[in-house]
C-alpha cells in the first residue's frame, strides 16, 4: 500500500492486521531514508537505531514470506521513502495498491505533527511516478483507493478493494483493538495518537479545512497529482471529496 503521511495508512495497516491471516510491516524503508537523506525528522536517531536502515536487505524482506507465515503479507509504504538509489525491483514481487488523500487534509494533519511541510514531504509527485513505473510493467492501471471513500463506507470501500486484490473480505477488518500494536514502529508515539484511540475507522469526513494562505498554495500544488490519482481511481475529480 503506497501513500503519502497523513493519508488514512496506519488504520489501513490496522484493518488489514485484524484480519487474523495477515502480517504487518510499517514503513519498511523508513530508517533507510532517513539515513540516506539526513533529513530531519522527529525520533530521527531513534528510529535509525531501532530499525532495519539497509535498504537492501529491506526490500529483500518486503519480497516475503511473510514474518510468520500468514498467507497475506501487508506493507505499508510512504512513497517519500522511495529515494533515488533505492531498488524498486521488490515491487514487481507485490500487489501495488495506492491510496490517495484530498492535499487539504494532508496538508492539515501533518503540520500538527511536523510544521512547514513542502511538496516533497507529503508525497503526491513521488506517488504518482511510482504509479506510472508500477503502470508500465504491468501493461495496466494499479487499483487506487481513496481515503475519503473509505471513511464515508468503510465495509463497500473494503469490499472493492479486496476483490480488485483478490484477497477474501472478512468484517474482522473493521475494527481492531484501541491502542498500541507489537508491529507499530518505534515514531508511533510521536504520530499515532489519535489512531491508538480508535477501534475502527472514523465517520465521514467533515468539510475540507481552511488553511492560512502558505498551506493552500502548498495545496495547489499537490492537487494536480491529486486529481490524477483520483482519475486513476475511477473517480471525476469534479465529484471528489470537496
Amino acid at each position: 500500500m503506497w501513500s503519502g503521511p497523513r493519508n488514512l495508512s496506519t488504520a489501513m495497516m490496522y484493518a488489514f492486521a485484524a484480519r487474523g491471516d495477515c502480517a504487518a510491516w510499517d514503513e519498511p524503508f523508513y530508517a533507510a531514508y532517513l539515513k540516506a537523506t539526513g533529513i530531519d525528522h522527529p525520533m530521527r536517531d531513534e528510529i535509525i537505531r531501532a530499525h532495519d536502515a539497509d535498504p537492501e536487505s529491506v526490500a529483500a524482506a518486503c519480497r516475503g514470506p511473510s514474518p510468520g507465515g500468514e498467507p497475506f503479507f501487508y506493507q505499508k509504504h510512504m512513497t517519500v521513502h522511495m529515494i533515488e538509489g533505492i531498488d524498486r525491483s521488490f515491487m514487481r514481487d507485490c500487489v501495488n495498491v495506492f491510496l490517495i488523500r484530498h492535499p487539504a487534509r494532508v496538508v492539515a494533519s501533518y503540520a500538527q505533527k511536523r510544521e512547514g511541510p513542502t511538496l516533497a514531504d507529503i508525497g503526491f509527485v513521488q506517488q504518482a511516478a511510482l504509479f506510472d513505473e508500477v503502470a508500465d510493467w504491468l501493461g495496466r492501471a494499479p487499483t487506487v483507493i481513496d481515503s475519503h471513500e473509505i471513511r464515508a463506507n468503510p465495509e463497500a470501500s473494503l469490499k472493492a478493494l479486496c476483490a480488485a486484490i483478490e484477497v477474501p473480505f472478512t468484517d474482522r477488518m473493521l475494527s481492531w483493538p484501541a491502542g498500541p500494536k507489537p508491529f507499530d514502529g518505534v515514531w508511533a508515539s510521536h504520530w499515532y495518537n489519535a489512531v491508538h484511540a480508535s477501534t475502527g475507522f472514523g465517520a465521514p469526513e467533515g468539510p475540507l479545512p481552511d488553511l492560512p494562505e502558505d498551506y493552500r498554495r502548498l495545496i495547489d500544488q499537490a492537487m494536480p497529482y491529486y486529481e490524477r490519482m483520483l482519475r486513476e481511481s475511477g473517480r471525476d475529480p469534479a465529484a471528489g471529496d470537496r
